[in-house]
């Protein structure tokens, strides 16, 4: 069976989270590791759009799209860990509070609606595009500046926004951009529930 391109462009992505991985084992250039990085993100950036424009942005895809963004920017943490060990000694505690705040949201989600939720919220594109700029500057300069500490802040939030939204949302769906967006989704469909 012939692949879509956006599929190319996600099953790049989940190749590129082992490959980051490995090579940071490997101790690779820092300019090595910077490239995979920023590859992934442009194809998660044009996965989505291509989708869209032919038609075919199915909820399996976006799904999909969802686990691999998950699994590749975990694993290019670790990636950055093991390049540069004292990267998250200074936001070890912003670490922390984001994995639970994660693993708890996606529990939630899991109870909830057997799934776990596909929103690509617009604070999850801030996040994705932040956490590139700050592992790209630890890759490149063997340190960390102050954007690594916003970017996992944007994280948190973003997380939060999220288990928000699934907390509101009576039913599983995708794309939703914000908060804001599963609030009016849910006002829209009470008055046709009070009709029927």
């Amino acid at each position: 069976m012939r692949l879509s391109t956006p599929e190319l462009l996600v099953g790049f992505r989940a190749v590129c989270a082992p490959a980051i991985f490995v090579l940071a084992c490997f101790a690779f250039p820092g300019a090595v590791l910077a490239a995979v990085l920023v590859a992934a993100f442009l194809s998660d950036v044009f996965d989505g759009a291509i989708a869209r424009r032919q038609g075919i942005a199915t909820a399996e895809l976006r799904m999909a799209d969802t686990i691999v963004d998950t699994v590749f920017y975990v694993s290019a943490a670790i990636a950055v860990h093991v390049a540069v060990p004292a990267a998250f000694d200074a936001t070890w505690p912003l670490v922390v509070v984001l994995t639970i705040v994660h693993v708890s949201r996606k529990t939630f989600e899991l109870t909830k609606y057997g799934r776990i939720a596909s929103y690509h919220m617009w604070s999850s594109k801030l996040l994705g595009a932040l956490l590139v700029v700050a592992f790209t500057q630890a890759f490149l300069a063997t340190r960390t500046g102050a954007l690594m500490g916003i970017a996992l802040w944007v994280g948190v939030l973003n997380e939060l926004e999220g288990f928000a939204a699934s907390v509101v949302l009576p039913g599983w769906r995708v794309d939703v951009p914000s908060l804001i967006h599963a609030i009016a989704y849910v006002r829209r469909q009470a008055p046709a529930e009070d009709r029927a």
